[in-house]
């Protein structure tokens, strides 16, 4: 049953990419880290010769992320991933606690991602709302 769960997670995500359609979802990366309560999620859209970061659009992604992390069973679970759609398809990879270095922090692995999925291209980031300004989504 968690499996099923999770697909529909899985796929439930990758509407929530689709619809921001600002600019195309191809190919576009996820990447979130998760903990209990707690969901940190970064997306970036390839645009030719650089790379676009976005903020989500709607905060039932972060709600969907939980709810994957969730569907966990056992001792060992997976405290990140990447979520790319590319190809009119989507692929996870689910990073382990093991797998992470504690003393590294989560912006370099991040970038390490991008990086990987992108190349080297410059990361254009949007500037932040002003301090008294909240981010508006859409539910």
């Amino acid at each position: 049953m968690a499996n099923d769960e999770a697909n529909a997670l899985l796929n439930e995500i990758g509407q929530l990419l689709a619809a921001d359609r600002e600019y195309p979802l191809e190919p576009t990366l996820l990447y979130a880290q998760l903990d209990d309560n707690m969901v940190g999620e970064s997306i970036f859209k390839e645009l030719g010769n650089q790379i676009l970061y976005r903020r989500p659009i709607n905060a039932r992604l972060s709600f969907a992320l939980l709810e994957l992390w969730e569907t966990q069973e056992g001792d060992e679970r997976w405290m990140e991933l990447e979520y790319l759609c590319h190809d009119g398809r989507f692929e996870v990879i689910y990073i382990y606690t093991d797998e992470i270095d504690p003393d590294e922090d989560v912006v370099a692995r991040r970038a390490r991602a991008v990086q990987r999925r992108f190349g080297d291209k410059p990361i254009v980031y949007p500037p932040w709302p002003p301090q008294d300004e909240t981010l508006d989504y859409n539910l």
